[in-house]
C-alpha cells in the first residue's frame, strides 16, 4: 500500500481523514440541478448510450426538465442518436447547452467539434477536466434531472464523476453474456466503493421477439441479471429486446419517437 500524499482527488480511498463532500465541484452558478443520475457498465458496446437516451425521452415525457451530459468524451454517441447538427455556443457567462426537438438539454465534446467524426485524441487527465467543465462551466439552468452517459470501465473519468459530481445513483447496463456480467460486477464493486446507491440494472438485448409466433428468443442464452441483482440487492429496471427499430431510430438521430414501455418501470421507480 502506497503512502498517502494527501491529494485526495487522484486517490479512491475512502479513510477517515476524507470528507466525501470536499471534492464535490459547484455547477454553473444559474444552475439548479435537482437529481443526477449516471448510466454506466464496466464494458464497452452495450447500449449505455441508448439507454440513456431512451430514460431521458421518457422523462421529458413525463413533463421533467431533462438534461444529459454525455461524460464519453473519446466515443460521444448522444448527439447522434438525437440527430442534433447544430454546435455548442458560448457568452461571457459560460457554455449553452444544446436543446433536442422535445426539449432535452445536453452537452458533449462533439457538440464542440467542427467534424463529428474527429477523433479526441487525449490523455486520461484533460478528459477528466472536460466532464468536470460540462458540469461547472454550462449553463444547465433548472433541471429536474440530469443523466450522465458514462464511458466504460472504472477509470479516470468514472472516478472524476463519482468524487466531484453529486450523483444520486447509478443505473449499471448489462447483456446476458457471463463474461459481461462479471464487468459489470466490477463497476458496482466501484459504486459501493465510492458510496454511490445503485438504483438497479437494466439488461440491453436480453431477447429477440420472433416476428411470427411472438416468442422470446434468448440470442445471446440464459440471462443471469436476476441473480447479479439479488447478490447486490438492487433491482431488474427493465429488460430490453434486440430491436432493429431502436437501432435505426439511433442512427437516423429519431429516438425521441421511440415507442415501447421497456424502461417505463425503471422511469417511474427512479423519479417516482
Amino acid at each position: 500500500m502506497s503512502e498517502c500524499t494527501h491529494d485526495c482527488s487522484s486517490c479512491s480511498a475512502n479513510c477517515s481523514s476524507r470528507d466525501p463532500k470536499s471534492l464535490l465541484e459547484k455547477p454553473h452558478a444559474s444552475a439548479n440541478i435537482k437529481k443526477v443520475i449516471a448510466v454506466m457498465s464496466g464494458k464497452g458496446g452495450v447500449g449505455k448510450s441508448m439507454v440513456t437516451a431512451m430514460l431521458a425521452v421518457l422523462a421529458q415525457r413525463a413533463g421533467y426538465k431533462t438534461a444529459i451530459l454525455d461524460a464519453d468524451v473519446t466515443g460521444p454517441s448522444i448527439p447522434k442518436a438525437f440527430g442534433i447538427k447544430d454546435k455548442a455556443m458560448g457568452n461571457d457567462q459560460g457554455i449553452i447547452p444544446v436543446t433536442s426537438k422535445t426539449g432535452i438539454k445536453m452537452m458533449s465534446v462533439n457538440l464542440l467539434l467542427e467534424e463529428e467524426n474527429t477523433p479526441v485524441v487525449w490523455r486520461g487527465p484533460v478528459i477528466a477536466g472536460t466532464v468536470k467543465q460540462f458540469w461547472t462551466d454550462v449553463l444547465w439552468g433548472d433541471i429536474d434531472v440530469m443523466f450522465i452517459d458514462m464511458p466504460p470501465g472504472t477509470g479516470d473519468v468514472p472516478l472524476t464523476v463519482f468524487q466531484s459530481l453529486p450523483v444520486d445513483a447509478a443505473i449499471m447496463v448489462a447483456t446476458p453474456q457471463a463474461l459481461v456480467g462479471m464487468i459489470v460486477e466490477k463497476a458496482m464493486n466501484m459504486a459501493n466503493m465510492m458510496n454511490i446507491s445503485v438504483a438497479g440494472l437494466v439488461e440491453n438485448m436480453s431477447y429477440a421477439l420472433c416476428p411470427d409466433c411472438g416468442k422470446h428468443v434468448e440470442v445471446f442464452g440464459e440471462s443471469h441479471v436476476e441473480e447479479t441483482a439479488q447478490r447486490f440487492d438492487t433491482k431488474v429496471l427493465g429488460r430490453l429486446p434486440i430491436n432493429h427499430k431502436l437501432a435505426a431510430a439511433c442512427d437516423a438521430g429519431l429516438i425521441e419517437l421511440f415507442e415501447g414501455d421497456w424502461l417505463d418501470d425503471a422511469i417511474r421507480q427512479l423519479l417516482g
